[in-house]
């Protein structure tokens, strides 16, 4: 006799028959819906008709979900066209989405329709959200603001635009084993992506090589090397609660027909006739391509370019499609009606290639088409890293983009000639302040100072990194532009960041505010600081903190089979693997923790608070030193989490592959997370919005926006360590001069990793880079050392917080109470007004 799991099986492998199969593309009601997914299993098949388990049903619920946004997309495209406002356009490489169907279903509000219909067709609606994988189109913290961006563009009804590359396989998938991280491409399009539509009359060329040509009339032309198509495939944003429904485009690089050589295939030499179809599939194949070769560089290069092209003859093509009826627009109006913003310096040859089109494909003179590309681009500047500002090989650059150096060129002439007749007093500038470094051994072009002079404004993400970009990085052109500066502290989607992955906490937060309008007015949160002593609020609160804590134990459990315990403190730090970010302080601090768990009597252990420690992230592939901090963490764990004197109090936990929807589960089951980077190094940081929103406490240092998260939820419920901004030059200086000296208790811990108490693994470089006093590669550069007494004395204050479960709590709530500024719709309001001077266009 079957089992009621196997009947069960059977039941979900097919669809109910009195379900009847109809196209319902706009329903409402549950039964209609389940008819429309059951529609689409049948006549958008993708799969052999004789199933219908999990993977058939997301795919189907998905196409339903999207024949209603289709239908608000067309719409929304049609009113821009018709009441033709000013438009932004955002260029970024990254575009880090997370999952579209829980979004989808939660902005446009039938979650609960949605939950019904699944159910009918004997599915549950998380088990189907579950099939989804991550679009791979970001790595961290600057995809995800791009995404949290459109998001909020939507939901405020502007006409905007994301414009970014269609990668194959991303970033990489992450799996630890023995050895460490080990990376696997990314598998989202391994099957399709149901929410992109192509565009096939959507289609522009983009060349790369060749030379310049001097036409008889003077004018330049780029000619010869070899042209690529851009195909665009478009991706609905839907806005929260609203008809507006703007686009993602995403680019994929094509080879036409007429390139493929058909005899020389047919000839045998295939590779050969085939050439340049595997040249175009190289250039979205994967996001950041190591660069450690010339071949790498190229391909870096040519990403980025075709990202700017294909965009911006896109965006000329619509502005030239929108006549007035009186005929052609002039070019003066191009400021008037496109924004372009270019997230970070990835997207910067924007500004030459739209000086190009201008002067080579449209006829404009020089200062025509300088006015108008200097009216029309704006630049976010996320990194003050010497190493992150990109600087290109001006031999690189000619030969794939001779057209550009010369434009680039000439920016850089008049840009030097500016300065000699207005500023003397800069001259002995110059040579930093230009955008071409003609360094003999080594001629680069400074994207940065590309993007600073030749854009209206600059803007940095967080109100100590826009005063340290005036103050130090910029200075100079602060002196000539005083205007051009601004900030724009980053945020984050209360959709995706609260309501959508938290539901019991919103719950809450909207029965005790008495209104769910937080949810697109964040500022609203600060109304539950009247009840935050409320004992009735509290044991609610604390009730849905418990509750993500368990879904979140389970998680670990199933991805990495370690059992933590829900009543201990989940400690958090997810975020990019990197040198400055201190996951290497998180671990030296466990580390430590766990020495001295050892030494402690049994009883003295039971007066500890027990802690379980997660470190998530990526480390990029050819980061030698960010790999190795995986590692250490992932053999620090098996030693504590299989000791049986310690492990009922401490647990150390690295979590694989963190992504947008491993943040979903780890962020709303977090109590306490870790922001830690070097004061002066994190531009902004986003995470820690996210967590400090869901009710998360953060111990920091004041850099990035931790400065302003401290401020608006109130010093007493942050817990701060570490020396500051304007104290890191000179502590790096007494460094070098040997005036350091180390905490007894941060030498206690590097010894104990080389006691090799944690395996046989050579960690010698790592701690190597903590040694010394100088020299690339040691010296401590990030300040562990300097900072580790004042971490582990923070780390203490936690333990005896975490004790006093009510004042945790209360704090807690605090934490959510002070995370209004920290919406996305508010810095898009803000960019909207104070740089692209854009309007709101709701659909009617």
């Amino acid at each position: 006799m079957a089992t009621a799991t196997e009947t069960n099986g059977a039941a979900k492998s097919k669809i109910p028959d009195k379900i009847p199969v109809a196209a319902h593309p706009l329903a409402e009601d549950p039964t209609d819906i389940a008819s429309n997914i059951k529609y689409h299993a049948q006549y958008s098949p993708h799969f052999s008709p004789i199933k219908f388990e999990p993977e058939q049903a997301y795919f189907a619920a998905a196409e339903s979900v999207r024949d209603r946004l289709i239908q608000q997309w067309n719409e929304t495209y049609l009113h821009y066209h018709k009441v033709d406002p000013k438009q932004t356009y955002y260029l970024s490489m990254e575009f880090l989405q997370g999952r579209a169907l829980t979004n989808a279903i939660g902005n446009l509000d039938i979650q609960d329709a949605y939950a019904s219909a699944l159910n009918k067709l004997g599915h549950e609606l998380e088990e189907i959200t579950e099939q989804e994988k991550d679009m791979a189109l970001g790595n961290g913290g600057l995809g995800r603001l791009a995404s949290c961006f459109l998001d909020s563009m939507a939901t405020l009804n502007l006409p905007a635009w994301g414009y970014g590359l269609r990668y194959r396989y991303g970033l990489f998938k992450q799996s630890i084993s023995k050895a460490g991280q080990e990376e696997m491409a990314e598998d989202w399009l391994e099957k399709f992506s149901p929410w992109e539509v192509v565009r096939h009359d959507v289609v522009f060329p983009v060349r790369f090589f060749g030379h310049v040509e001097v036409l008889p009339t003077g004018s330049r032309k780029w000619v010869g090397g070899e042209v690529l198509q851009a195909l665009a495939y478009d991706v609905p944003i839907p806005g929260y609660k609203t008809k507006n429904t703007n686009s993602l485009r995403l680019w994929e690089a094509k080879a036409s027909a007429a390139d493929f050589n058909l005899f020389q295939f047919n000839d045998g030499q295939y590779q050969t006739a085939a050439e340049l179809h595997a040249r175009a599939q190289q250039i979205c194949a994967v996001l950041y391509p190591g660069d450690a070769t010339e071949e790498g560089k190229l391909l870096r290069l040519k990403q980025q370019f075709f990202l700017c092209s294909a965009s911006l003859q896109d965006i000329i093509a619509r502005f030239k499609e929108r006549k007035d009826g009186t005929g052609a627009r002039e070019w003066s109006e191009f400021p008037t009606k496109v924004a372009v913003q270019l997230n970070d310096t990835h997207p910067t040859l924007a500004i030459p290639e739209l000086m190009r089109l201008l002067m080579d494909e449209e006829g404009l003179g020089w200062d025509e088409a300088w006015a108008v590309t200097s009216k029309t681009i704006a630049y976010t500047n996320h990194t003050v890293l010497p190493e992150a500002l990109e600087k290109w090989s001006l031999v690189v650059m000619t030969k794939l983009l001779p057209r550009h150096v010369e434009i680039i060129e000439e920016i850089d002439k008049r840009f030097i000639a500016m300065i000699k007749s207005t500023r003397p007093d800069l001259e002995s500038k110059i040579s930093d302040m230009r955008i071409l470094d003609h360094n003999p051994n080594k001629p680069v072009v400074r994207m940065a100072n590309l993007c600073v002079v030749s854009g209206h404004t600059v803007n940095g993400v967080a109100q100590l990194h826009s005063d340290i970009l005036k103050a130090e990085l910029f200075a100079d052109y602060v002196s000539i532009w005083p205007t051009k500066f601004q900030n724009k502290t980053n945020g984050i989607t209360p959709r995706r960041w609260l309501k959508f992955c938290s539901p019991e906490l919103s719950e809450i937060i909207t029965k005790w505010l008495k209104t769910d309008k937080w949810v697109t007015n964040l500022d609203l949160l600060v109304g539950l600081r009247e009840f935050a002593d409320n004992p009735e609020l509290q044991a609610e609160w604390d009730a849905a903190k418990m509750a993500n804590k368990q879904r979140l134990t389970e998680y670990i459990l199933r991805v990495t089979g370690e059992s933590i315990d829900p009543n201990s403190l989940f400690d958090i730090q997810v975020k990019r693997i990197h040198e400055y970010k201190r996951q290497l302080l998180n671990i030296l601090g466990a580390v430590y923790r766990y020495k001295k768990l050892k030494e402690m009597s049994p009883e003295e252990r039971k007066n500890t608070t027990p802690r379980t420690i997660m470190i998530g992230g990526k480390a990029f592939a050819t980061y030698t030193n960010a790999k190795r901090i995986v590692k250490l963490v992932d053999d620090v764990g098996a030693v504590v989490n299989t000791d049986p004197e310690v492990n009922e109090y401490l647990k150390i936990v690295f979590v694989p592959n963190y992504n947008v929807s491993v943040a979903e589960v780890l962020i709303p089951g977090s109590e306490l997370s870790q922001h830690i980077s070097t004061a002066g190094m994190e531009a902004s940081g986003t995470s820690n919005m996210k967590f400090a929103l869901n009710g998360c406490l953060i111990i920091g240092t004041l850099d990035g926006a931790n400065v302003e998260i401290r401020e608006e939820v109130g010093e007493d419920n942050f817990f701060l360590f570490g020396a500051t901004a304007d104290e890191v030059p000179k502590l790096r200086k007494d460094r070098e001069n040997g005036l350091f000296k180390p905490d007894p208790r941060y030498e206690e811990a590097k010894q104990f990793i080389r006691s090799k108490a944690f395996g046989s693994y050579d960690y010698e470089p790592l701690l190597d880079s903590l040694e010394g006093n100088s020299g690339f590669g040691r010296g401590d550069y990030f300040l562990v050392g300097h900072d580790f007494p004042a971490y582990i004395d923070a780390q203490a204050k936690v333990d005896e917080a975490y004790k006093d479960r009510k004042r945790w709590i209360k704090m807690s709530i605090l934490s959510t109470a002070g995370s209004g500024k920290f919406s996305s719709d508010r810095t898009i309001s803000q960019y909207a007004k104070e740089i692209w001077n854009i309007q709101e266009c709701p659909v009617p």
